[in-house]
């Protein structure tokens, strides 16, 4: 009974200390004892967990909120009624608002139509752009057909998008017809050069053998349809149809199709569905706090193509009520800052990098920045002194960190608002509800003791159904009892929260030590002068490996190789000093804005003239 009594004051002092009293009322976070009893066996993490449970490298999340049982569609329906007027997204570079009442007809529309156009249930339709209305449009227009959506890199070159599109059989892409460099259109034509002479929705093409329709967002093409076609062609029987098929759709249906990197060879789509993007979405709401807040605005500058921005965006957006606001199509440090004062947003969601840059805009202090109360931090590893600056400068006390991979939906491990600042600097939070994570050796595949570094694992309604058409890849990342094997490294306190050490594949391994760079990062951020730290392994004859740190300055900053050295010396141990130091201006970034370590990797073998066995 003390262990039950213990938890219950802690969860009536939260409501107090964190809620006005109207929020008390709207925070079902309180359990009766009897609930907490049969859960405390495990980790239960309806708030943050504070009695050190666990005795190895293994939690199983348990919740007092059972998993959803619903379909996108389904979801996006229910908060449609609850917040027909409310204010779902606005995408401020185009001037697009809607309400989700609106949303909700367009979506109806824009499904209608893809039927329409032939398309069926199962059938995959390539979003191949940057962050748009009709994006997220078509992201909720295909799961309401049972359509799967592909999502497209927009910076795919010709070789990349034939492969994406030839893997999973795309049957219609959407894109506009350029944007920046990207010019799409011509890349597709080059691709399928049987495209200008096709009439729209019959291509037959001997490069891509599944494409049949290419609907353009800004102008007309020979050979495609205008975005204005699809919304067209949805008449009442093609409604009645899509109603039809509502009875039909599964929440285990798969629903989307997400492509890895591709940094150790070809990229893998990552299926998943319903089941798994809806629960996600709801768990890691109710962790943030989307459950309890009156009314979230989120600035969202991430890229829907990608996990962060379509499951933490537009499923959250469908879940729980939030309002989007996109500042602009492509990342824009100014345009996040500037979106957040005008739109008096309260939440905002960025990778590292990002953060670094809006704190480091020249005129960053002319922005009110007073309305954001939080905001999540994931996509790579965090430096906790980061984390520090995002609440001391940017003013955000809820900032916290989230961790995940595209193959589990994506997230796994989060902080709590509640945390306090150690925690949420130093991990990435604690289990999510309902999944079950492991820390095992690498080599052995046994549990490690806690707080010791191995290899994440990760079991439960999360894990992505398969590598879209490639049974080898999957089996290597599924075992055949269901845990996914994240390549990451990390370790597990009793209480679930984990610390993130970095990739496997990231590992310098010098002179037989294993080194994760990560941990350097972390310490090199907390130099004055240093503005961002990356730290790769380079070749060496004599140690195979000796590690080199690529470091941002801050502006207007002189430093010298030897300072950095000196500092680190007695700091950190002596193989774990960089051999190396690069001062550098810029990283090569993914377009979700995460660091390309072996390109990196390349560049500074390059700058430093080291060639393997030199």
């Amino acid at each position: 009974m003390i262990l039950n009594t213990a938890l219950c004051s802690r969860s009536l002092r939260n409501n107090f200390v964190f809620s006005r009293t109207v929020d008390v009322l709207r925070r079902p976070r309180t359990r009766h004892p009897l609930v907490l009893a049969a859960a405390s066996r495990g980790i239960h993490v309806d708030n943050p967990p504070i009695i050190p449970t666990l005795t190895t490298s293994y939690a199983h999340g348990t919740s007092s909120s059972t998993l959803l049982h619903t379909t996108v569609g389904e979801t996006l329906l229910k908060t449609v009624e609850r917040w027909p007027d409310r204010e779902a997204m606005a995408f401020l570079h185009d001037g697009v608002r809607k309400t989700f009442a609106q949303f909700q007809q367009d979506v109806d529309q824009a499904a209608a139509g893809l039927l329409a156009l032939g398309l069926q249930r199962g059938d995959r339709l390539g979003m191949w752009g940057p962050n748009s209305y009709e994006w997220i449009l078509m992201q909720f227009a295909t799961a309401k057909a049972g359509i799967i959506l592909v999502s497209v890199n927009p910076a795919y070159q010709l070789q990349e998008v034939e492969f994406a599109l030839q893997k999973v059989g795309c049957t219609a892409i959407v894109c506009p017809s350029q944007f920046k460099t990207q010019k799409y259109c011509d890349m597709l034509r080059k691709i399928c050069p049987e495209i200008e002479s096709s009439t729209p929705g019959n291509i037959r093409s001997a490069r891509l053998p599944d494409l049949r329709s290419v609907i353009v967002l800004d102008s007309r093409q020979p050979g495609m349809h205008h975005f204005e076609d699809l919304m067209q062609a949805g008449s009442s029987q093609y409604m009645q149809q899509l109603q039809d098929l509502q009875k039909k759709l599964s929440f285990d249906d798969p629903i989307n199709i997400q492509f890895t990197s591709g940094t150790t060879g070809a990229p893998k789509g990552a299926t998943l569905s319903h089941h798994n993007i809806v629960n996600d979405a709801y768990f890691v709401g109710q962790r943030v706090g989307y459950t309890w807040r009156p009314h979230t605005r989120v600035c969202l500058p991430v890229p829907l193509y990608h996990c962060f921005g379509s499951v933490g965006g537009g499923l959250c957006m469908a879940v729980h009520g939030l309002s989007l606001v996109f500042p602009s199509p492509g990342y824009d440090g100014k345009a996040n800052l500037a979106a957040m004062e005008s739109e008096r947003c309260t939440f905002i969601y960025g990778t590292p990098t990002m953060y670094v840059d809006m704190i480091s805009q020249p005129d960053f202090d002319k922005y009110d920045l007073s309305s954001v109360e939080a905001g999540i931090m994931a996509g790579s590893p965090c430096p906790p002194e980061l984390v520090k600056k995002v609440v001391s400068v940017m003013g955000i006390k809820g900032i916290t960190l989230g961790y995940g991979t595209t193959e589990n939906s994506p997230v796994t491990f989060c902080a709590s608002p509640e945390d306090n600042l150690e925690r949420k600097s130093e991990t990435v939070g604690y289990i999510i509800d309902h999944l079950e994570a492991k820390i095992v050796d690498p080599t052995t595949r046994e549990l490690v003791p806690l707080g010791s570094s191995g290899e994440i694992m990760i079991r439960g309604f999360c894990v992505m159904l398969e590598y879209w058409g490639d049974k080898a890849k999957t089996e290597e990342v599924i075992s055949k009892d269901g845990w996914y094997k994240t390549g990451d490294i990390g370790s597990m306190d009793a209480y679930s929260y984990c610390k993130i050490e970095g990739r496997i594949k990231d590992m310098i391994i010098r002179g037989g030590e294993n080194i994760y760079p990560a941990e350097i990062e972390q310490f090199l951020h907390t130099h004055p002068k240093v503005k961002e730290a990356q730290v790769v392994g380079v070749d060496d004859h004599r140690m195979g490996e000796e590690v080199c740190a690529c470091i941002k300055l801050i502006d207007g900053q002189d430093c010298t190789e030897e300072e950095i050295k000196a500092y680190c010396k007695g700091q950190i141990a002596h193989f774990k000093i960089p051999r190396y130091v690069l001062f550098v201006t810029s990283y090569p970034l993914t377009i979700t804005g995460k660091i390309q370590k072996q390109k990196l990797k390349v560049e500074a073998e390059e700058q430093l003239g080291l060639k393997k066995g030199k």
